[in-house]
């Protein structure tokens, strides 16, 4: 008689990072390859030097000057909401105090810097979240796709506090897989309280049913928005002034760059109901698609990725404004699971709709920067959509039940460390 195959360690600790598997994908074990140190020295300083292009330009940090300029307002006993620019929460004027301190040229030169190197350090959660190792070819591959994206470009040159869930959204999600969901609260909550733009990352604790996790998720930044709003005067200026600025999608300057539906479809002359009712309507069949996802399990990295992604992709497509630098937020985790054989990212459709936001790559008509937001919808909806439709076709396959899920589906883990079912 055979011996009796071993029973995996239920409270196992995770593959060491970058661990190659014996068996599987063969792209997959490549990407997670160490790559050669000058591959990793050269992607490295490509995306160095893209960040120090932004110095080429006359006006750069300009969405950061926003910031500090409400924190002097604050200062000098004004309400940072006076300038109807500043749309962030209270305590962001607070956070700013410290930019105070520092002269204009030395902003001028440290907050592209400071931009690019949040940017770079984002990306070692999203390759952690896959168990890919900091020199391997898919981190090598990562740094140089990144230098070259235009949304790097962007919020570089301006200095947006969107960097903040940049780096805020991978970590969250590390820190989710790794069962350490009121960590991964924290994360979210600290990061809304800057810039609320991962509250619809909120939705994934409900999904997960992390019902305390969720409560310290909401509890923080509200607190901290409390405690700021009584500390700065007129803060009902938020409500009266900046939230109506923001909601009719901001003014004539702002609303060119804006990639969401309702402002696209305005733009080609859709009337605003029609153009808001449309946006909607995709905006839930997105987040439908987020809740089929998270329901058809996989592997808890992916699952965790894609869902909140998707998630993200929702508040991008229907809500007033979205950018271009905000691709950034989801784009390196969805990059990073590719090792992972049933990625959404796997087809080549998700790639198409990248390509027009690499730098170099020219689209007449599309290329100024008042009309980029017709490139830029392209993209949010193509990867929303390749990412729903992978979801739907997943539960398809399931029979649209709820199945198992465990660790042993990542190509860039060891198998006998995880594989084992857990019920959903």
């Amino acid at each position: 008689m055979s011996a009796p195959a071993a029973v995996p360690d239920p409270v196992a600790p995770l593959p060491e990072a970058g661990a190659v598997p014996a068996s599987g994908d063969d792209f997959s074990r490549w990407l997670c390859a160490r790559t050669s140190r000058p591959v990793s020295v050269a992607a490295v300083l490509l995306l160095a030097l893209s960040t120090v292009r932004a110095y080429a330009k006359e006006a750069i940090g300009i969405d950061n000057d926003v910031v500090v300029r409400a924190a002097r307002t604050l200062l000098e006993g004004g309400s940072p909401y006076a300038d109807r620019r500043f749309l962030y929460l209270p305590g962001a004027a607070f956070a700013a105090l410290p930019q105070t301190l520092l002269s204009e040229r030395l902003l001028f030169y440290a907050v592209p810097a400071v931009t690019g190197l949040f940017v770079a350090l984002s990306l070692m959660p999203a390759l952690a979240l896959f168990d890919v190792r900091a020199d391997s070819r898919l981190a090598a591959a990562l740094a140089a796709g990144t230098a070259l994206f235009l949304p790097f470009h962007s919020i570089v040159s301006l200095g947006n506090w969107t960097v903040v869930s940049v780096a805020a959204f991978p970590l969250a999600l590390l820190l989710a897989r790794r069962g350490r969901w009121e960590a991964a609260a924290g994360v979210v909550g600290a990061s809304i309280a800057l810039k609320p733009m991962l509250v619809p990352v909120l939705l994934l604790f409900v999904l997960a049913r992390k019902w305390r996790a969720l409560i310290w998720a909401v509890t923080l930044p509200a607190s901290v928005s409390l405690v700021a709003a009584v500390a700065m005067p007129r803060p009902e200026l938020f409500f009266t002034r900046t939230l109506p600025f923001l909601l009719h999608g901001q003014d004539a300057y702002a609303r060119p760059f804006d990639a969401s539906w309702p402002a696209v479809l305005e733009r080609v002359g859709m009337p605003h109901p029609v153009a808001l009712g449309l946006a909607v309507v995709v905006s839930l069949v997105v987040l439908g698609c987020a809740a089929v996802r998270w329901r058809c399990g996989g592997e808890k990295g992916l699952r965790l990725v894609e869902t909140a992604s998707l998630l993200m992709l929702a508040a991008f497509l229907g809500s007033r404004p979205s950018f271009l630098n905000y691709a950034l937020v989801v784009v390196p985790s969805l990059a990073a699971s590719v090792v992972v054989r049933a990625a959404a990212v796997r087809s080549v459709w998700f790639w198409m709709v990248l390509v027009p936001q690499l730098g170099g790559v020219p689209w007449p008509g599309v290329e100024s920067a008042r009309r980029h937001a017709f490139k830029d919808i392209v993209m949010y909806t193509g990867m929303a959509a390749v990412l729903g439709l992978a979801a739907f076709r997943a539960w398809r396959r399931k029979g649209g039940l709820v199945t198992v899920s465990g660790d042993g589906y990542s190509l860039c883990s060891d198998p006998a460390a995880g594989n084992r079912p857990e019920m959903r």
